[in-house]
């Protein structure tokens, strides 16, 4: 399927790793992004053609998306980079794809549900570690117990941040934080609960609320009104974020990659006070994020497509995450 995929920002840290993957699984994806030096190394090593744009220029866009089917947009903070991309695929007629895990960018792309609807065009975000393990273990959760009203979701990594996602993660740390509730989002304070989970190893680790992209995939997936999304975090997490982007870093070395683990806990509760609780594990996030996203451009490309704001398991299903190579489910009694 040469030419099939644009692979945009393929030159940063999690876009190499999705257009390996993409070469490894026999695509030959069109590679873009803004820095001609770093594309075309990407490009070169992996015998993949190449176009040099910004985001800015919606002509040489435009033209890109034109010479394929659909988009996998990887450049982040995704919060600067998902509206002229959207645009473009509006004016190509190509369904877009992202790895974005923002809040702010799911609620942004949904606002424009119906617009993208009229254009006969898929609008699907979060194809990466964000947000589909939790969106699927929601919708998974929501199956086993149907009359859920209240869904927690929480998650732990292994491996650290690449500057990208320190860089988005630093934009997210503002004075506010987010939950769902009676349908509604709500801002809280930031670190507003704190819990401790045990993701599966029998040692519960502490975790904090964090406005996380599920508050709105979530929802949309399962109809759940009330929604709390945990992430496992060190206490002293904006130096640790600042020293990353500060470091040159690029991202996790290939041994990080390969040792690292992710892991995701859900517990849904109805109006009775039954409860059910599932865990899932994969790789590490950059691993499960290039594996899911590749995953789900293929699916697209074979025909899973449907105009609109999509979520993962909504288009693909609650049990597309565990067709992502090295992931489990266990469900607890």
């Amino acid at each position: 399927m040469e030419g099939s995929v644009l692979i945009y920002g393929a030159n940063g840290y999690t876009g190499e790793l999705v257009a390996e993957e993409a070469w490894r699984r026999g695509l030959r994806p069109l590679l873009a992004g803004r820095d001609p030096e770093a594309v075309a190394r990407v490009a070169s090593r992996l015998g993949l053609p190449y176009r040099v744009m910004g985001l800015e220029d919606e002509t040489a866009l435009v033209e890109a998306l034109s010479e394929v089917e659909l988009v996998l947009h990887c450049a982040g903070p995704f919060s600067r980079t998902w509206k002229p991309m959207m645009r473009a695929c509006l004016r190509t007629g190509r369904p877009y794809l992202d790895i974005n895990g923002e809040l702010s960018v799911f609620e942004a792309l949904h606002q424009h549900d119906a617009e993208a609807r009229r254009a006969g065009v898929m609008l699907l975000p979060g194809v990466g570690c964000d947000v589909v393990p939790t969106d699927c273990l929601a919708a998974h959760l929501q199956r086993r117990l149907p009359g859920a009203r209240r869904l927690v979701l929480a998650f732990a990594m292994t491996a650290g941040p690449s500057r990208g996602t320190a860089s988005a993660m630093l934009e997210m740390m503002t004075d506010q934080g987010a939950v769902r509730q009676g349908g509604a989002l709500c801002l809280v304070p930031p670190r507003w609960k704190t819990r401790a989970f045990d993701f599966g190893d029998g040692t519960p680790r502490k975790a904090i609320t964090v406005p996380w992209g599920d508050l709105c995939t979530a929802w949309l997936s399962t109809g759940i009104p009330d929604i709390e999304v945990y992430g496992v975090y060190p206490t002293a997490l904006q130096p640790i974020l600042q020293n990353v982007l500060q470091s040159g870093v690029r991202g996790p070395s290939a041994q990080e990659l390969a040792e690292g683990r992710s892991y995701f806990v859900g517990e849904v509760e109805d109006d009775s006070g039954h409860k059910v609780v599932s865990r899932l594990s994969g790789p590490n996030a950059y691993t499960f994020t290039a594996r899911a996203a590749v995953l789900a451009a293929e699916q697209v490309l074979q025909g899973r497509l449907r105009p609109g704001f999509q979520t993962p398991s909504r288009l693909l299903g609650a049990e597309f995450a565990l067709k992502v190579r090295d992931v489990s489910l266990v469900d607890l009694p």
